[in-house]
């Protein structure tokens, strides 16, 4: 746990000198506030942008952000040097992922407030976030680690990115786009925030959310077993 705290703290100093990860958390969060006070639109749903941008959240910031620290890491061989200092390296993917969905569980605070929910819906919309931001983190380090340079991370990151921010904002205007969605956790996320205030589980959006960690969570061990970092 030492080893894990020590990387959580270097990851925190080195995010506020790194401009590009620590804009992916703050962001989305400061899109919501500005876009759900400043844009009123007769008939628009509740909470509209604090549902589509929440979704987009955890689409892209904590996807994004793991690849980059890892491939970044393994890029300029300082995660080698961590290995060689004793620290393993399935503590270091949990010291950089516990802070990274930390990180985004502060965004997701300030974006569940711009919501103005009760204490219940509050605690809901936050559950909800966390699954979704752990599902992100799993892909996104599947990226990092099997990535040899950061500009590859990024070139496989990117699209990937847009799969899962960006499908679930265009499915709500197209059916067609809408029916292909649904086996997509971001999709089922967004349906579940959707209808947060009157929301029960069911078989589609639990199911369906619980394969796509399991998915990403087969497919991160077999790269992590081929990776010189097993």
């Amino acid at each position: 746990m030492n080893n894990v705290a020590a990387i959580f703290k270097k990851q925190l100093k080195d995010t506020l000198k790194n401009k590009t990860v620590l804009i992916q958390f703050i962001l989305f969060p400061v899109m919501t506030l500005i876009m759900n006070n400043a844009i009123k639109i007769q008939d628009m749903p509740e909470n509209f942008f604090v549902n589509l941008f929440a979704t987009m959240y955890i689409g892209m910031a904590p996807l994004t952000s793991i690849s980059a620290i890892i491939s970044e890491e393994k890029e300029k061989n300082t995660l080698r040097v961590l290995i060689m200092s004793n620290v393993k390296p399935y503590e270091y993917l949990l010291g950089v992922g516990s802070y990274v969905w930390f990180a985004c569980m502060l965004g997701s605070v300030v974006i569940c407030a711009a919501g103005g929910y009760d204490l219940q819906t509050s605690i809901v919309f936050m559950c909800i976030m966390a699954v979704g931001i752990l599902t992100s983190l799993l892909i996104g380090a599947i990226i990092g680690v099997w990535s040899k340079t950061q500009m590859m991370a990024t070139s496989v990151a990117v699209p990937v990115m847009m799969i899962f921010s960006f499908v679930p904002m265009l499915s709500l205007f197209n059916s067609t786009i809408e029916k292909m969605a649904k086996v997509i956790y971001s999709e089922q996320i967004s349906r579940m925030l959707g209808q947060i205030n009157d929301l029960e589980f069911d078989v589609m959006n639990v199911g369906v959310i619980g394969v796509n960690i399991l998915i990403a969570a087969v497919i991160f061990v077999v790269i992590f077993k081929k990776s010189k970092l097993a």
